[in-house]
């Protein structure tokens, strides 16, 4: 599956978004103001001003959005989810080539709310993976203490872990020392 550079680059951030929720017990990666400018920041959320507690709420919410499209059952629920949440940040498609990249699509107004710019760019993507028959590449971690979203790119649809070097890798380390336990005993 081919996908444009800033739909991949707008996957990563669905990803790295829907990631901020509070894990049991663990801290909101939004967990206030400067942390909702460190994550545009890190993700180079175009056009970011000044930003204030109704962004954090608002930035919350849209989040709260995208890990709904992460569990969505099917394609039509998925789609319902982003249609909703793409039609609320009123979108405007523009075509734009700036900071060294080729023409793309943007999905916001140029003077859209950080939240109506995730909401579009982050939406569409999402919209890209559907319409591509490809919703099942939306996955949740499957390590036990886990669950963080991510996209499968893989060619074959087989990545099972949000990151085979951390949760994929620990949890191949137990299973090999639990078979050597069983073999030793």
């Amino acid at each position: 599956m081919q996908i444009p550079h800033d739909t991949r680059n707008a996957l990563g951030t669905v990803v790295s978004l829907v990631n901020t929720v509070p894990e049991a017990g663990g801290s909101d990666g939004l967990a206030d103001v400067e942390a909702l400018y460190d994550f545009a920041r890190t993700h180079r959320v175009s056009g970011v001003g000044e930003l204030g507690p109704r962004d954090l709420r608002a930035v919350r919410e849209v989040r709260t959005h995208l890990a709904d499209v992460f569990a969505a059952p099917g394609p039509r629920e998925a789609s319902e989810l982003i249609n909703r949440l793409v039609a609320a940040a009123g979108t405007t498609p523009q075509l734009t080539d700036h900071d060294g990249y080729d023409w793309h699509v943007h999905y916001f107004a140029p003077d859209a709310s950080v939240a109506d710019h995730l909401a579009a760019d982050c939406g569409m993507a999402l919209a890209f993976i559907v319409v591509a028959g490809e919703q099942e590449r939306l996955r949740r971690c499957e390590a036990p203490d886990c669950g963080h979203a991510f996209v499968d790119l893989s060619r074959n649809r087989s990545r099972r872990y949000c990151d085979s070097r951390t949760c994929g890798n620990r949890l191949h380390v137990a299973a090999y020392r639990a078979r050597r336990k069983e073999a030793a005993g």
